[in-house]
């Protein structure tokens, strides 16, 4: 009786058309027109042949209304004369047309640059035609380094050669300034591609890059799909980065593991750069399965440079000594005597808001999200409890909620917090935040960076999204306010996240001509992650890391697949997840078990998201999706195979 088909939805863009006008009389009747027209007293049309004849090219109705004031009546009435046309023609909206590019010659390279641009450019020259066994390189080189200058060149070979190049970075905030060092060595054949841009303006790009155009294609995650023709090399800016995992919704795919099979299946290269590789990577790299290019000088102005120096500041010794400020005593007077010389200061703090969670310090009831499993945080610049998760927000409330009783106490820290301590203190100072509630306009984030490097503020507080490859030349003082935000997450990468965060915010201090300082607070003075961050030492890392990896199976030494679902209801969301625990015990292969093991059911660590509870299992193994291809998996489940995060 009925009869269903999918049928596409309507375009949401397309191309861009501009009303442009021609002259298309012969010269002697535009004369006589014009003759007649300001003897018939039409000046506007005589006018506007006048401007007409002495423009070579069209010109769109809009210069004209610009420059003479005269309406598209005008122009219609000169067209019905037969002496102008009216032709629509394609335009491009360019996302870089607001740019002041400028093309400073290649710099001279260090030794440690040289040694890695040889072997890249020994590689890239004498490879063969055929798309068989091209290698992945890891370009392992501390922070300011000059890796995006080995980036260059590498592109730049590759561009020559009648390719073209993907480069791949973490934050969409991160692509102005590489687009400003990019288009200045490719004028006018660099591409951008990314959410943040208009539809309008991605179609323009997504067709201009199809059409060849472009020499180099820069944008988060998603331009790895960008149309580009004879792909010859694919850049992965600081690899290590989580972000380059889309976990939030399907397909789930790691942009660094689909840029691999990319290669290979066009004959690219593949080119991973990071101060603090991901550990899975540089396992590979130390197994030969990557080929490992070092660079451990830095690069500033004043040559080559060493890495600024790190002090650990125990908070525990700052309680003691009566000291209940956000910042220690040592990171106030750096702070001081940095804003004395006129210099700048990042303050890294990875939670937002002002004060972590609202409790009654008489019943001890905390302030939660009726949709969410977890704590309303309060944001004192807008007085309002907000939930992290689904945006749900309440105003402050004057009494308890549970006992009415006027004792609420506000717990924990975050960047507002951050940014008030530092105008108490400093109230001459000029502070900016950055993190997700300050910059949600479109191009704010490019706004506030450049704010920040042209010295129209002072201190710069923000969450991670400071830590991702900024170069900011006048910083010469890194604070960490609090080191062990994430230390203590139930993950077996949390201490690899705050390693690689705490490395890359200290990189942010002494690019310029000064050098730089970096000062980490936490209650964790002695523990391997910290200790290994404040000497700069991966490899130290690295050896410990793998070690406990390798004790507990965990990866790279197996794979996991993460199962977690979702249900209104509590009792049959447990019940689900039970069932497919069970089903996976009966599909584990009778040889060979010591290899796979099943972690779970439990609940996941939002045990409530939007309304619904989450229940979650963990399947590890060196195939674990073996098994996962025999379940059969209801509506509700959501499967991630390598996660890169558990919580």
């Amino acid at each position: 009786m009925i009869r269903r088909t999918l049928e596409p939805e309507a375009a949401r863009a397309g191309p861009k058309t501009i009303p442009y006008v021609r002259l298309i009389a012969a010269r002697e009747e535009i004369s006589a027109e014009q003759a007649r027209l300001d003897k018939s007293r039409a000046h506007k049309q005589a006018e506007l042949l006048r401007f007409l004849a002495g423009r070579a090219q069209p010109v769109s109705v809009g210069e004209l209304r610009e420059h003479l004031g005269c309406s598209l009546a005008t122009v219609r009435a000169l067209e019905s004369r037969r002496l102008v046309s009216v032709e629509k023609l394609r335009v491009r909206r360019d996302p870089l047309s607001d740019l002041a590019l400028s093309t400073p010659p290649p710099p001279v390279l260090t030794p440690s640059q040289q040694a890695a641009w040889r072997l890249l450019q020994d590689t890239i020259e004498g490879e063969k035609a055929e798309p068989v066994g091209r290698p992945v390189f890891l370009l392992f080189g501390v922070t300011g380094s000059g890796k995006t200058e080995i980036y260059l060149r590498a592109l730049a070979l590759v561009a020559a050669a009648g390719k073209r190049g993907i480069c791949l970075i973490p934050e969409i905030a991160l692509t102005r300034q590489t687009v400003e060092r990019f288009a200045g060595r490719f004028p006018g054949r660099v591409g951008v591609l990314h959410s943040g841009m208009s539809p309008g303006e991605q179609f323009d790009e997504w067709q201009w890059i199809a059409e060849g155009n472009c020499d180099v294609v820069i944008g988060p995650r998603s331009a790895l799909f960008a149309p580009v023709p004879d792909l010859g090399l694919i850049v992965i800016d600081e690899e290590h980065e989580w972000t380059y995992k889309q976990e939030d919704k399907s397909p789930r795919y790691h942009a660094r593991d689909a840029a691999v099979e990319l290669a290979r299946l066009t004959g690219a290269l593949v080119l991973l750069g990071s101060a603090t590789p991901d550990v899975g990577t540089f396992h590979k790299a130390q197994q030969g399965e990557y080929r490992l290019v070092e660079m451990k000088e830095r690069v500033t102005p004043r040559g080559c440079s060493p890495l600024p120096e790190v002090s650990i500041v125990d908070l525990r010794e700052e309680l003691r000594a009566g000291n209940t400020s956000l910042f220690s005593r040592s990171l106030l007077a750096a702070m001081r005597e940095t804003l004395a010389h006129d210099e700048q200061i990042i303050l890294f703090l990875n939670r937002r808001g002002t004060a972590t969670f609202v409790r009654c310090r008489s019943c001890g009831f905390v302030i939660r999200c009726p949709r969410c499993s977890i704590a309303l945080t309060y944001h004192s610049a807008v007085r309002r409890l907000v939930c992290h998760r689904c945006r749900y927000s309440v105003p402050v409330a004057r009494s308890c909620p549970q006992c009415s009783r006027r004792h609420l106490r506000f717990v924990g820290i975050g960047t507002q917090s951050v940014e008030e301590e530092v105008s108490h203190f400093f109230p001459e100072a000029r502070v900016l935040r950055w993190d997700s509630d300050a910059v949600v306009k479109r191009y704010a984030h490019e706004e506030l960076l450049r704010s920040f490097r042209d010295h129209k503020a002072d201190v710069l507080v923000g969450t991670q999204m400071i830590a991702k490859g900024l170069d900011l030349p006048q910083v010469t003082l890194a604070g960490i306010i609090s080191a062990d935000t994430g230390l203590n997450f139930p993950d077996f990468r949390s201490g690899e996240r705050t390693f690689q965060l705490l490395c890359q915010v200290a990189g942010r201090a002494g690019r310029g001509t000064k050098a730089g300082r970096v000062i980490i607070q936490t209650y964790s003075p002695d523990n391997y992650t910290i200790e290994a961050a404040a000497r700069h030492d991966y490899l130290g890392f690295y050896h410990k890391e793998i070690d406990f990896r390798r004790r507990y199976n965990y990866p790279p030494f197996s794979r996991l697949v993460r199962l977690v679902y979702s249900h209104a209801d509590d009792r049959s969301c447990r019940s689900e997840a039970e069932r497919v625990y069970r089903q996976v015990l009966r599909e584990i292969p009778g040889e060979g078990t010591d290899d796979f093991s099943v972690i779970g059911p439990v609940p996941a660590f939002a045990f409530r998201a939007r309304g619904r509870y989450r229940w979650q299992l963990l399947l590890r193994g060196s195939e674990p999706t073996d098994v996962l291809s025999r379940l059969s998996l209801p509506r509700g489940w959501t499967v991630d195979v390598d996660p890169v995060g558990l919580v």
